[in-house]
C-alpha cells in the first residue's frame, strides 16, 4: 500500500472519529479535527455537493425596480435600496358653498356667503307712495291717507247731509289720497241686479235704498281708479268697502274695469309684504270689506279679522284716542278714524279744520305709536280739503320708530 492509500485510510478513520466526537463534544472541536493536517482529500470525498454550496460572488446588487428614482439597470439582484417619489397628497375636499348675497353694496349683504344666490336687494331710488324709504317697509308699517265715504261728494251730486267731501275722486287722487272708503248698495231694494249696483251713503233700515240721497256709478269711479293706478305704477292703493250687494256682483265689477288682476290676497296672520314686493308682483290693490270672509272671494279681506279700527265720529278732538272700537287689535293693520260729528250725529264740516289740523293728526298718530308700537296704517278723514292729511301722513312716515 502506497503513501497515498495510507493517507486516505487515515482520513477516513479521522472522519469517523470526528463523527463520534461531535455527538459528545461541542461543534468547535469537531471542526478543529476536520482541519487537522493531512485531510487533503476531504473535498473529493464530499463530492459535487460541496461545489453546489459555493456562493456566486459575481451578482450586481442594486435597485431593480424601474419605477424607483434610483433604478439601476445594471443590477441583477435587488438589495432593498429602491427610493420612490413621494406621492402627491390628496386634495382637500371643497367646502360646501354658503349661499347668500355677496355684493357689499346690497342691503342684505352676507359676509359669510361664498356663493351668490341672486338674492341681493338694493335700496330703491324711485319713490313708492311718494317716499323712497317706504319701498322696503311692509304694507302694515306704512301710513296711508284715506278719505271716508270717498264717493260721497258735492262734485258727485251728493249733498249735505249725505255728503262727506266737496270734491271727488280725481281731486283726491291728485292730492295724494291712496286709500278710499266705499259703500255698495243696489239702486232700489226691489231690483237687486248687477246693473243696479251703486256707491251710496247710508243704510236700508228706513225701508228704502240710501241711493235716494244720491248715487255714483261704480264702473265709472273704479275705471278712473284703474287708469290712475296704471299711470302711477309705484303706488299701493287700499279700498275698504261697506258692502251690501252680492259678492259675485262686486267681483264682476272689478273684473269689468280691469282691477281684479291687481288685487293682492293676504294669508291670515302671515307677514305683509313690502311695498316694493307688491309693486314687483303687480299686486298693488288691497281690498277689505265689512263682512265675513268668503273662501270663494279671498281677495275681499274681512276687515274685522284682518285689521281693527279706532272710534269714529267723535264729539270733539279731545275725545279722540287710539283704543280699539272694532276688529282684532292683535292685527298690525288699523284705521285711525279722524273726523267729528255734530249734534245731529252727522259729519261736521264746520270743525273739519280742527280735526284735520296737521299737528293734531301727527300728535295723535304719535300717541298710537306709543300705545301700539307701530304707525296707524290709515288716517281717515272727512272734508279732506280742510287741513292737510297728506302732509300729516308724510310726517308720520318720516318718524323713526323701532322696526323700520
Amino acid at each position: 500500500m502506497g503513501p497515498k492509500t495510507h493517507d486516505f485510510s487515515r482520513c477516513i478513520e479521522i472522519s469517523r472519529l470526528c463523527h463520534r466526537v461531535m455527538q459528545k463534544i461541542p461543534v468547535l472541536v469537531a471542526i478543529s479535527l476536520l482541519l487537522l493536517p493531512g485531510c487533503t482529500y476531504l473535498d473529493e470525498y464530499m463530492g459535487d455537493d460541496a461545489s453546489e454550496e459555493t456562493v456566486d460572488d459575481s451578482s450586481i446588487l442594486g435597485c431593480t425596480d424601474p419605477d424607483a428614482k434610483n433604478y439601476d439597470e445594471s443590477a441583477d439582484e435587488d438589495d432593498g435600496s429602491c427610493e420612490y417619489e413621494e406621492p402627491e397628497p390628496e386634495p382637500e375636499p371643497e367646502p360646501e358653498p354658503v349661499n347668500g348675497c355677496t355684493d357689499e353694496d346690497a342691503m342684505n349683504y352676507d359676509s359669510n356667503a361664498t356663493q351668490d344666490d341672486g338674492s341681493c336687494e338694493y335700496m330703491e331710488t324711485i319713490p313708492c307712495n311718494g317716499l323712497v324709504i317706504l319701498c322696503h317697509r311692509t304694507y302694515d308699517s306704512v301710513t296711508f291717507p284715506e278719505t271716508h265715504n270717498s264717493y260721497s261728494t258735492h262734485e258727485d251730486n251728493i249733498y249735505y247731509p249725505a255728503s262727506n267731501h266737496r270734491t271727488g275722486f280725481q281731486a283726491q287722487w291728485n292730492a295724494g289720497m291712496r286709500a278710499f272708503m266705499l259703500d255698495t248698495h243696489y239702486l232700489t231694494t226691489a231690483d237687486q241686479s248687477l246693473s243696479n249696483v251703486r256707491f251710496c251713503h247710508g243704510d236700508s233700515d228706513r225701508g228704502f235704498s240710501p241711493c235716494t240721497y244720491g248715487a255714483v256709478d261704480p264702473w265709472n269711479w273704479l275705471n278712473n281708479l284703474e287708469s290712475e293706478m296704471k299711470s302711477e305704477e309705484r303706488d299701493i292703493v287700499t279700498l275698504l268697502i261697506e258692502n251690501y250687494v252680492e259678492p259675485d256682483h262686486l267681483k264682476e265689477i272689478f273684473d269689468d274695469v280691469g282691477l281684479s288682476d291687481m288685487m293682492y290676497i293676504h294669508e291670515m296672520n302671515s307677514e305683509w309684504p313690502t311695498l316694493i314686493e307688491m309693486i314687483n308682483m303687480d299686486k298693488r290693490l288691497v281690498v277689505f270689506w265689512e263682512q265675513s270672509a268668503d273662501s270663494s272671494h279671498p281677495y275681499f279681506h274681512d276687515f274685522l279679522t284682518h285689521s281693527w279700527t279706532t272710534n269714529y265720529a267723535d264729539d270733539d278732538t279731545s275725545s279722540m284716542d287710539c283704543e280699539k272700537l272694532r276688529g282684532d287689535v292683535n292685527q298690525p293693520v288699523f284705521h285711525m278714524n279722524n273726523w267729528l260729528k255734530n249734534q245731529a250725529g252727522l259729519s261736521d264740516p264746520n270743525r273739519a279744520g280742527e280735526a284735520n289740523d296737521v299737528d293734531f293728526m301727527v300728535e295723535r298718530a304719535a300717541e298710537c305709536i306709543e300705545l301700539h308700537g307701530k304707525r296707524p296704517t290709515f288716517i281717515a278723514v272727512d272734508w279732506w280739503e280742510e287741513g292737510d292729511v297728506v302732509e300729516a301722513v308724510e310726517r308720520v312716515n318720516l318718524m323713526e320708530i323701532d322696526g323700520d
